[in-house]
Order: structure tokens, then sequence, then C-alpha cells
């Protein structure tokens, strides 16, 4: 057996065990390239008969196994070729984890997307259903308000006579935007129509400087979105964060939470210091949850987190601090993944806040064949305490957040200049339609909450982290 020592040193002869047997020369040609000289000498012929043939082609291959092993050798790899594959296969291990993560992400934002694509559908099946409905359905004959006779009052408002009201309001008896037909009782049972919302709708009065940001009454104006962080990933297209406004030790009150909500497989909870190590991106606290979270609505309260378990209507209250599920419980006829969501869909079906009031799920049903049902919870046992039935489609509306117990919509998750659109008291179970301005700065708003630590309203924004100042009227 012919073994070869390669030494690998510029102008050195290499050789065999044998000087006469092999030999393998390597230097510098005129051109100054590098050039190897290979000789074999035959063992029982004296000269080559002929030129060619299978001998040659033999020793041009085993030639060419021989350049290939020089060149390695000599490719200046320190770690060697066994290194090099070494190295060489963890990277593709790490390829292809990370190809792995992205298509199990992608393959969640597929199945959304299709979901979406199927209420769409549905959507559209029951407008095209109205419109046929509609369409058949006689005009109703149309009974002046006011009598040509009456006489203009000094405003430039018609009256009618015997009555108080300005014409514009009486001419339209029966539109369901008016307020007095928003008188809502708690589950009522008989047949509703739904909430048509308007844009032209009762005016909020600019804020006069009196008012402070301490009362429970109507939200009067909304600030600029101002952006805190933005995602790394694609899992972080949406999400959620939170605050405590009572935090349980050993958390502090400044510490924030997140969740990155994009993928099939999501139930990681970061936690910060505060709002500045969030910015920095430097989680002080990650915790793996036992199950799996659905879509963007959940929330934290006196040192648990409350969320709805994936591809179900059971909600959990996991405590932060013994990282462990304290209650667990069904919320009773609530519709999931992507039964009842809000209109940008994502399984918003589910949407847990708190307010000065406590706990609260905004969620639809089958009885309430999908307008908004309102439940405020008890924070332990996660029993419904009470429910409010409105009659305003949940896939009508892209958002909504409660403060002082009052449910607030938003009318668009994608325009830059939206409104909030209506306000539901649950004190006085009346609605009523609204234009408080409403700006989506990055144009995919899929979390909008109200954050009862600092009174403000935190939203997640395309991967973007922001809030929005809030100014709150006196309560009447």
């Amino acid at each position: 057996m012919l073994v070869l020592l390669l030494l690998c040193t510029s102008g050195l002869l290499l050789r065999g065990d044998a000087q006469d047997r092999a030999a393998l020369w390597r230097g510098d040609d005129r051109s100054g390239r590098c050039q190897y000289t290979f000789s074999v000498p035959s063992p029982t012929e004296a000269s080559c008969p002929q030129t060619g043939g299978p001998e040659v082609e033999g020793l041009k291959a085993r030639l060419s196994l021989l350049e290939v092993l020089v060149s390695r050798l000599t490719g200046g790899d320190t770690g060697g070729p066994q290194g090099a594959t070494a190295r060489d296969q963890t990277e593709l291990h790490q390829s292809l984890n990370r190809v792995t993560g992205e298509r199990n992400l992608l393959q969640g934002e597929k199945e959304r997307l299709e979901q979406e694509l199927e209420g769409l559908q549905r959507r559209m099946e029951e407008m095209r259903r109205e419109t046929e409905r509609l369409s058949n359905k006689p005009c109703p004959l149309q009974t002046p308000a006011v009598p040509p006779s009456a006489p203009l009052q000094d405003s430039g408002l018609t009256r009618p006579a015997g009555g108080s009201r300005p014409s514009h309001l009486i001419a339209r008896p029966n539109r369901q935007g008016d307020s007095s037909s928003l008188r809502d009782s708690a589950w009522q049972t008989g047949p509703q129509g739904f909430q048509e919302l308007k844009a032209e709708v009762t005016e909020v009065p600019a804020p006069d400087g009196s008012e402070e940001n301490t009362g429970c009454g109507d939200v009067v104006s909304v600030g600029e979105p101002v952006t805190h962080r933005k995602a790394d990933t694609i899992a972080g297209k949406y999400g959620v964060w939170m605050q405590d406004p009572e935090a349980v030790s050993p958390y502090g009150p400044d510490m924030i939470w997140r969740i990155d909500t994009i993928g099939s497989d999501v139930r990681q909870l970061y936690g910060y210091e505060d709002m500045e190590q969030l910015t920095k991106g430097f989680p002080s606290k990650v915790l793996l949850l036992p199950e799996l979270v659905e879509s963007t609505g959940s929330t934290l309260y006196r040192g648990s987190l409350y969320y709805q378990r994936r591809r179900s209507r059971s909600l959990i209250r996991f405590d932060l601090a013994s990282e462990s599920i304290a209650t667990r419980r069904e919320l009773p006829h609530a519709g999931f993944h992507g039964q009842f969501p809000y209109s940008w869909g994502g399984y918003t079906d589910i949407d847990l806040s708190v307010d000065e009031q406590g706990l609260w799920a905004v969620y639809s049903s089958s009885k309430a064949k999908g307008a908004i049902v309102i439940s405020q919870l008890d924070p332990n046992s996660l029993e419904v305490k009470r429910s409010w039935e409105t009659n305003i489609r949940k896939n009508s509306v892209a958002n909504s957040f409660i403060i002082c117990g009052k449910l607030y919509t938003v009318a668009s998750y994608t325009s830059p200049d939206t409104i909030i659109n209506y306000i539901y008291d649950t004190r006085t179970s009346q609605g009523k339609s609204v234009a408080i301005p409403f700006k989506n700065k990055y144009r995919y708003n899929s979390m909008i909450d109200y954050n009862l630590a600092q009174r403000k309203l935190f939203a997640w924004d395309n991967f973007h982290m922001v809030s929005y100042d809030l100014r709150l009227g006196r309560q009447e």
C-alpha cells in the first residue's frame, strides 16, 4: 500500500515512502503561478508503449484526487477539512431552524388569512341577501316632518308645531343612529336591529382647559400616537403590551409586559423593568406560559395575566409570582377562533381588559347573533357577574376598549385618520354615536387597550408599540 506524506511548503519536494516509486513537486512556473508535478515510475515497463489509454486515464483520476487534497491542505483553513465540515453542519442546522420557525409563523398567518377570507365571504353573502331583500321591499311613504306653513325661528331652524326639536332631527324619526333608540338592557331577548354607525354624529365639545384627566366622564379627545418600540421579527406584526395597574410582588408597578401573537405556538411572555428597558429591548424576565395564547386580547390585573386559551372559549388566570395557572373557566356561549372577531380578524373573538371598575370581557355569541356583549368578570374565579348586550355588530368595528365602565369602539384599523364612533355606558345601559378623531399611524392597528396605570391607551400598530394620551370629561 502506497502511503504519501504531503508536506505543504512552497518549493519543497514531497515524496512517498520510497523515492523511486512516486514524487510530487510544487513550485512556481515562469509566469509566477503555483505548479504541481507528479510522477510515478512504471514497475514493469521501461518506456511507455502508447500515449493515453485506460492506464493514463486512471492516473489522471488519481492525480485529480491528489490535487483536491493538496488544495484543501494548502487552502489556509486552520481548522482543517473536519473543522470546516463541522462548522458547515452547524450553520446548516441554524439555517434550518430559522427556516422552520419562519415556516411555522407563515403557516399561522396563512390560517388567519384563510379565516378572514371566509369571514369576508360570509359577510358578502349576507350583504347580497340583504340587498335582494331591500330591492323587493316597497319604499315607505315619506311624510314631511314640518308643514310648509310652519314659521321660521330666530335660530334658522324650523320646528314642528308643538315640538321643541330641530327639523333635521325630526325628519329621521326611525333612524337607528339616534341615541334614543339605543336603550339596551342586559341580555334582552326580544328582536333588535343593529346600529349603523355614521360619521355625522353627536358633536363632542372642545376642551376648555378646566377639565383634568382624573374624572370618569366621556373621552373628550385622544392625543397623537407616541412610538415606544418596534418588534424585531415577523412574530411581532401583531401583539399585545400591557401594565398591571395593581402590581404584586415580586414585580414592580413600572413593569411592562408584551406578547408577540403571530404563529401557532404563542406562549412567551416578556417582562421589562420599565418603559426605558422596553424601548431598548432588554427584557428582565421571560415566562413560558403553560397554555397557548389566542390573539391580542390579554390583560394584566393584580399580579395575574388573563388570556384566552388557543382554539377555545376558555379563559386562564396565570399567576405571575408562582408561574402557574390559578384559575381556568369557560366564558359561557362566547364565540372563539374566528366566529365573532373584530373587523381585522386575527381570532379576536374575546377581548379582555381592565379599568377603574375591574375586569371585563368583550365578545359575542350565537345568542347575540354577532352583536357585542360586555361582561364584567370576577378576577379570582372568572365567573360572569353581569352582562350587557348591545346592538353593535362586533365585526363592524376594528377594536374596542373600556374606560370607567364605558365601551368605546374604533371604526377602522387601517385608515390613518379614523374615529372612535360609539360609546356604550354600562351604568345607564345606553349607547350613543360619537366622532372622536383617532390615528392609526402605521395603518394596521391590531390591539387597543386602556392602561389604567398610566390612564393612557396602549396599542399595537403594525409591529409598533404606541401609546395615546387621553382627555376625559367630568362625570355627569
